[in-house]
Order: C-alpha cells, then sequence, then structure tokens
C-alpha cells in the first residue's frame, strides 16, 4: 500500500473510523499497487463539537501513471458510510484512469 494518511476530526470514535478507512483502502485500491503514490483520507464532522447529521469524508488518491490527483467527498450521517461511500467511488474512479491510459497504449501498439 501507498504512503496513507488517514486524519479523524471532531469525532468521538476516530480510532474507529481510521481502523475502518484503511480496511476499505487497502480492498478497494490494493489491485492498483504501483500506480498509487499517495492516500490521503480526512473524516470530519462539519458542526465540529457541538455534533449533528453531518460527517464528511473527504479522498484525495495521487497516481503515477496516470499522473493525476482524484478527489472525491462524501457528507453523511453516519461517518461509516461517508467513509465506505467515497472510497468506492473514489476506487471506480482510479480504475476508469488506469482502463483509460491501458487502452491508449493498446492502440499505440496496435492491440
Amino acid at each position: 500500500m501507498p504512503t496513507t494518511r488517514i486524519h479523524v476530526r471532531h469525532l468521538p470514535n476516530g480510532p474507529d473510523c481510521e481502523r475502518l478507512a484503511q480496511r476499505r483502502l487497502e480492498s478497494a485500491l490494493g489491485r492498483f499497487g504501483p500506480r498509487v503514490r499517495a492516500v490521503s483520507v480526512r473524516v470530519t464532522d462539519l458542526n465540529g463539537p457541538k455534533g449533528g447529521p453531518d460527517k464528511r469524508c473527504l479522498v484525495a488518491i495521487r497516481l503515477e501513471r496516470p499522473n493525476r490527483l482524484v478527489l472525491v467527498e462524501d457528507v453523511h450521517a453516519e461517518p461509516a458510510v461517508a467513509i465506505g461511500r467515497a472510497v468506492d467511488r473514489a476506487a471506480r474512479v482510479v480504475a476508469r484512469a488506469v482502463r483509460a491510459v491501458d487502452d491508449r497504449r493498446c492502440l499505440q501498439i496496435g492491440w
């Protein structure tokens, strides 16, 4: 797995969110191997310490080939749902980017 940073702010179950995010990232991005250079996940309560139903998960993935930054955000009342949806969507975007590069390469070499 590439360099991974996970930050959780203003949530009482921060360590649980960090472990969940790590597991989901490994599962969703493991197949892309060396193409993923760095991953950053930020999970925050938009209302801060006063609470509320809006937990935000922002996933940033730096790709090696293609050289691209993927940003995905999700907001939900439950942090686990926001993490899951954001990571799943980010994995789909990464898959599309990688597939596009591979398709272009196949066309160039005549496959």
